[in-house]
């Protein structure tokens, strides 16, 4: 069975569009089979959208597990340089091709730049690579925030989104909830 979080899907590429609204911008986006949510915008990144600002104009941000690239593409049409980063080749793939002319960079995790910071963090998370593997991608990603960097995840409550909260804090990363909707919680973690 082909997971999301696959390197390489093994199902067809089925491609499809689908079109979406976020802060008063709205476009078509190419997705296809084998990435997460491809045949539309998931609930769970609409409410991140829905109940979150952009950051500052010129931030650069990372997109943590993009897919197509719907939180990638909104936050570069916000002024942000984003750093788009999956494991999955299709999701990149569809993110670059959804990103055309915006300032998005794609990338696998490896490919990132060593030195590079981010000042936000903005991210679906792939909880379903399970609870030992998310904590050592948040650890591998949290400590590239800019001193007081914010990162916005958005978690469903019954995939322990109130249990993630409080590992975050244990972690050192001051985390509070700024939204709980339908059933997702949209926390924001910072970097003292």
């Amino acid at each position: 069975m082909s997971h999301y979080f696959d390197p390489t899907p093994r199902t067809d590429d089925e491609r499809r569009t689908v079109t979406v609204e976020v802060w008063g911008n709205r476009r078509e986006y190419a997705t296809s089979t084998g990435v997460f949510s491809g045949g539309s915008l998931d609930k769970a990144t609409a409410i991140l959208l829905a109940e979150s600002t952009p950051p500052p104009a010129g931030s650069v941000v990372l997109d943590l597990g993009c897919g197509w690239g719907p939180i990638a593409c909104s936050l570069a049409e916000a002024g942000s340089t984003v750093w788009a980063v999956d494991v999955n080749e299709r999701a990149l793939e569809l993110t670059a091709l959804n990103a055309a002319g915006l300032d998005v960079h794609q990338a696998l995790p490896q490919d990132v730049p060593d030195d590079l910071q981010f000042d936000a963090i903005w991210s679906n998370p792939p909880i379903r690579i399970g609870k030992a593997a998310l904590h050592e991608l948040l650890l591998t990603w949290l400590p590239r925030l800019a001193p007081g960097g914010e990162a916005r995840l958005v978690v469903g409550r019954n995939l322990g989104a109130d249990t993630l909260q409080r590992w975050l804090i244990d972690q050192g990363y001051p985390t509070e909830r700024v939204a709980s909707s339908k059933g997702f919680r949209v926390l924001s973690a910072r970097r003292p």
